[in-house]
């Protein structure tokens, strides 16, 4: 409503703008019109009732429970990928370390294993498995090739890491 519409529907215009202050024993500040306590402040609309409606309240609970789900499976997802992101890094390194302890054995030696890498690596298991390779290309140089792999898992096959190498052995 414009300020001459409240006072035609009933509110009486102010004489100044002091009236509408509470009456306190206060006096005005010197080269001020207003006291220095405001909490006695009456306004005409005081009976309107200010709040929030349940309507309101549950859609801005409703908002955060999404925005909150959200964020836990944005929280879940980046602690799997670092796991997983753990796993390839070590898995590399280890199968790496375990493919050159192949190779420096000798040809007769390289066979099918498995076992663990112990307590300084809980969890990681390691395999090896050799095959020949047959290889039209190569012709009977192909005999003496073999394919080895190295197979790095983690938790009972949770994560598995491949590494392949070719190794010519005589026999």
């Amino acid at each position: 409503m414009a300020r001459d519409q409240k006072y035609a529907a009933g509110f009486p215009k102010p004489e100044t703008t002091n009236q509408w202050l509470a009456t306190s024993s206060q006096k005005p500040a010197s080269g001020s019109q207003y006291p220095e306590a405001t909490t006695g402040i009456q306004h005409p609309e005081s009976s309107i009732q200010t709040g929030f409606t349940l309507l309101e309240v549950l859609i801005a609970m409703a908002i955060m429970a999404i925005v909150l789900i959200s964020v836990y499976r944005l929280h879940s997802q980046t602690l799997s990928m670092a796991a997983a992101t753990r796993f390839y890094t070590q898995a590399s390194l280890l199968a790496q370390s375990k493919m050159a302890q192949l190779e420096a054995m000798s040809s007769n030696a390289v066979s099918g294993d498995s076992g663990d890498f112990g307590d300084k690596f809980p969890g990681y298991g390691w395999s090896v498995s050799t095959e020949d390779v047959s290889s039209e290309a190569l012709g009977d140089a192909a005999a003496e090739l073999k394919r080895i792999d190295v197979t790095v898992t983690l938790n009972e096959k949770e994560y598995t890491y491949t590494v392949r190498s070719y190794r010519m052995m005589s026999e």
